[in-house]
């Protein structure tokens, strides 16, 4: 259960990559709050998984197996989440990919995957949930970004780096273009978060002198979402222990 108290009953949310990691913290912590959750990911076991401990607990879900670099299989996404619950409230790209390869021996297809898994899928992503929320009286979309390029460097991973650095410009542009259809957009800046996909050791020390847990990102998440944050847009919050 998430420590920030918040009720999303009547609401509906579309996770994206939300089978590990903060994204399925997320979605558990939406379906928590009352939130009907439409999740996604690229291994369809994680996704009935997923759903499944969601019903166990009480909660509402469906979802799909689906690539967000993939436009077509993202405007299913946001239809068949719109067909199950009725409209779409949230959106959070929890989506990414990293590989900690040396910008000098990095191949083409590794940049190339990266750089469309981290910053072009959450443009598609970004582009048709808006138009739904923009004619439906708005909504929240939540980027799941990372303190790698926002402001720091990693010894290795340019290709993670760049992706994720362009996915905080991008948050920023869309709030300003996307605040006259009532959408806000906002990030998280993820660092020292004990995920199974980041390893700890590529994270400089913070001042709390601890790792964070998925859990308290799902908080973060819950705040920038929620009508408390009604005032936030454009913004990118660290959620790093003070790095």
């Amino acid at each position: 259960m998430p420590d920030f108290k918040v009720d999303f009953s009547g609401r509906s949310a579309i996770v994206a990559g939300a089978g590990s990691g903060a994204a399925r913290a997320i979605a558990l912590a939406l379906a928590s709050t009352g939130a009907s959750v439409f999740v996604n990911d690229q291994n369809p076991d994680r996704v009935d998984t997923l759903i499944d401990d969601i019903r166990a607990a009480g909660g509402r879900a469906e979802g799909m197996q689906g690539d967000i670099t993939n436009r077509f299989q993202v405007a299913a996404m946001v239809e068949n989440a719109r067909d199950a619950f009725g409209r779409v409230h949230y959106f959070v790209n929890g989506a990414g990919v990293f590989k900690a390869e040396p910008l000098l021996n990095i191949d083409e297809w590794d940049w190339r995957r990266q750089i469309e898994v981290n910053i072009v899928g959450p443009f598609f992503c970004t582009q048709l949930v808006a138009r739904v929320m923009s004619n439906e009286g708005g909504g929240s979309i939540l980027h799941l970004a990372s303190t790698a390029g926002n402001p720091y460097t990693l010894e290795q991973g340019i290709g993670y780096v760049a992706g994720k650095a362009g996915l905080v410009a991008m948050t920023r542009q869309a709030a300003r273009e996307l605040a006259s259809g009532g959408v806000r957009v906002n990030a998280l800046l993820l660092g020292h978060v004990a995920e199974d996909d980041m390893p700890a050791a590529l994270t400089p020390p913070n001042a709390l002198g601890r790792m964070g847990s998925v859990e308290e990102v799902a908080n973060a998440a819950l705040f920038l979402l929620s009508d408390a944050a009604s005032f936030i847009t454009g913004a990118a919050l660290a959620v790093d222990g003070g790095s």
